[in-house]
Formats: structure tokens, C-alpha cells, sequence
């Protein structure tokens, strides 16, 4: 029925909540499809499903691409399920403009798992790459899936540390399911199709629009039972996808930052606005926790880059969460360039700071 399905997401003048509608009506695009236009705008008024005449009376014209869009599906291991399938995620339906369906490639079965998207700046510091990458190992080994939409920064982050912490993740994209986008992103999207669940409402070979990403962000949030955002601008496109959740009727969790930097503005924003704060997993649970039976921890689910049992030199307590230069901890700590040079080397390495343009900073533990 893929090719029914191609062929009805492809047919102009009726937008997709009649398709739905006429879809529920009828049992499958089949059906609709065989309709005739004066038929579907008949039926519609019947359902009571608004449309405007010069759309319900449309002209079918069939989808000329339909059979080569059902190879590309069945070369990749593609599959599309409808809005009215057993395994299309409920949740999903719950919302006030959901899909037709979704092409989906991958795990299948994660849709209907329990789910937390994480969401964030593209351009994150290194303590919102560590703190994503902690959040979604803990998540994962508690028995949820990690949802997000395989960007660059925080999206990156969270898919990445759900993997390594051999979790289960879904990326949600804005273009064709057979796209990889961004490009740099192009081994990530390989490896979550084979471990975990690519998902999209957009058929084969759609190429990355503007518009495309803020309806993309209404399925990651739909999806879910709640949004956690790490590290975004007031800007960020991660507000839009939190300002979805609420709207759909799902929790909102922030991270809180530091108020010297701009990547905090976006979460202290939304924690004005009623977010949960998020400083541990267990901020989590306390609001989702009840939908799900979370999994006992594990020891393997530790983070993977614990501090050493010893004595932390004190040139580490004069570094904190914002960044501070070499030239900062010369002058405070009295030490010469070659010793702290020598001890920032081996916390490092010890994965207890990491360095950047602006200096070096903690990492989360």
C-alpha cells in the first residue's frame, strides 16, 4: 500500500487533516483515491471537515514518481506507516496537526517505546556537549528512547551519547528519508538507521527547506513525553520545539547555564515560563517517570569519562563552568606557564575541563 500512500500524500488541493479525516472514513488511501472530487468534497461535508471548495473539488492527478519513490523505500529498507496503523505512535495522533504518516527506516518498534526529546543549540560549549551526552546515556539506561533531530551541536550530542551508551535513538529529519542531512552528519544518520529509527513525514528525496524544520520540531516534540533543551539561544530553534511540547500537553525541562553566556538565555527563558529545572535524571523522572517503568541503572551505563579517585590538584578549583584563560590561572594560582600548562594537560585528558577559543572550562561528572 506504499504506493497508495505516495500517491495520496501527492495529491493536491486537500490539506492533511481532511486526508486524515477521509482516510478514518473510508479505511485506507484506496479508497480515497477512488474517489472522485465532487465525492471527497460530498464526504468531507458530511464530517464536517472545513475545506475550501476550490480544493475539495480538485482534480486528482496522479503522482507520476509514485513506483520509483517505492523502490527508493525498498532499496534502503524503508517502510511508511499510516496515521491509522497499529504501530504508529498514539502519541503522535494526540496532536493538533499530526502527519499523514511517517516513512521510517530502522527499528520500527522504538516508535511506540517511551520516549524524551533532547534539543539545543547547534553551536554548543564543551560543558553542553558532555552534559547532553551524560543526560541521554543515563535516559537511555533507564529504558527510554532519545529522540532529536540530527543536527549539528546538541541534536549531534544527544543521539551520540544514547549510542555509545548502546541506548536507543531516534532522529527525526526535515528532509526525505533517504537524505542525510547535514552532510557532516552523514555516519551518524547511517548508524542510528542500523541501530536505532529514522523518521519522516516528507517522501523520498525531499531536499532540506527552511520551512521544513519548525513542522519537523512538532513531531520531535509529539513523539515525546517531554522536551529537555540544553544550551540555546533566546533565537534558538529549540524554543520553538519546547513552546510545541507545551502546547501539546508535555512537559518542558531546561537546563540552567551560567548568566554570562548566550547560550543560557534561551533555558533561563523558558524556566521563566514554567519549565521543569533539570540538574540530574532524577528531575526527570519526577515528572515522566509514572508513564514508564524505568530499567534498574547499570554499572555500564556510568558515564564514560568518570573523574579519577585522587586528589585534584587546586588549580582545578579556581576553573568553573564558565570559561577562564591560561593568562586567569597564571595570575590566580602563582604557578608558572609551564606548570599550568602541564596540570590543564592532564585534566584534559582526564576528561575534567576541556579547553576552547575562550578558555577552559569544568565538565559535568
Amino acid at each position: 500500500m506504499q504506493k497508495e500512500w505516495l500517491q495520496l500524500i501527492h495529491l493536491k488541493g486537500l490539506p492533511v487533516a481532511a486526508k486524515r479525516a477521509l482516510v478514518g472514513e473510508l479505511g485506507s488511501p484506496t479508497a480515497v483515491l477512488r474517489l472522485s472530487a465532487s465525492a471527497r468534497a460530498k464526504l468531507l461535508e458530511r464530517l464536517r471537515v472545513e475545506v475550501r471548495r476550490s480544493r475539495a473539488t480538485a482534480k486528482a492527478v496522479q503522482y507520476p514518481h509514485a513506483d520509483s519513490d517505492v523502490e527508493i523505500l525498498a532499496r534502503i529498507g524503508a517502510d511508511f506507516i499510516g496515521f491509522n496503523e497499529a504501530d504508529f505512535p498514539p502519541l503522535l495522533n494526540q496532536i493538533s496537526d499530526p502527519p499523514l504518516g511517517l516513512f521510517v527506516l530502522g527499528e520500527r518498534a522504538l516508535l511506540r517505546s517511551p520516549q524524551l526529546a533532547i534539543v539545543g543549540s547547534r553551536t554548543p560549549t564543551p560543558t553542553g556537549r558532555r552534559a547532553t551526552e551524560r543526560f541521554a546515556a543515563e535516559l537511555c539506561a533507564l529504558g527510554l528512547s532519545i529522540t532529536s533531530g540530527m543536527a549539528r551541536g546538541i541534536d549531534h550530542c544527544a543521539h551520540r551519547g544514547c549510542l555509545d551508551a548502546a541506548g536507543a535513538t531516534i532522529a527525526v529529519t526535515a528532509t526525505g528519508i533517504d537524505v542525510a542531512y547535514p552532510r557532516a552528519n552523514e555516519s551518524l544518520y547511517r548508524e542510528i538507521a542500523q541501530k536505532g529509527l529514522v523518521v519522516s513525514e516528507y517522501p523520498p528525496g525531499t531536499p532540506p527547506m527552511r520551512a521544513y524544520f519548525p513542522q519537523r520540531n512538532r513531531i520531535i516534540s509529539g513523539l515525546a513525553l517531554g522536551t529537555l533543551v540544553v544550551e540555546a539561544g533566546i533565537r534558538s530553534g529549540s524554543l520553538i520545539t519546547a513552546r510545541l511540547a507545551g502546547e501539546q500537553g508535555r512537559e518542558v525541562f531546561a537546563v540552567p547555564g551560567s548568566i554570562h553566556s548566550s547560550l543560557s538565555r534561551g533555558c533561563h527563558h523558558l524556566l521563566r515560563q514554567g519549565a521543569k529545572l533539570v540538574e540530574t535524571t532524577s528531575d526527570i523522572l519526577e515528572e515522566i517517570g509514572q508513564f514508564f517503568t524505568p530499567t534498574p541503572p547499570r554499572s555500564a551505563a556510568e558515564p564514560k569519562h568518570a573523574p579519577r579517585r585522587r586528589n585534584l590538584p587546586p588549580l582545578y578549583n579556581l576553573i568553573d563552568y564558565t570559561p577562564i584563560s591560561m593568562d586567569r590561572l597564571i595570575e590566580q594560582s602563582g604557578l608558572t606557564a609551564d606548570q599550568v600548562s602541564y596540570i590543564l594537560m592532564e585534566l584534559e585528558l582526564e576528561g575534567l575541563i576541556a579547553s576552547s577559543s575562550a578558555g577552559y572550562q569544568k565538565l559535568p561528572q
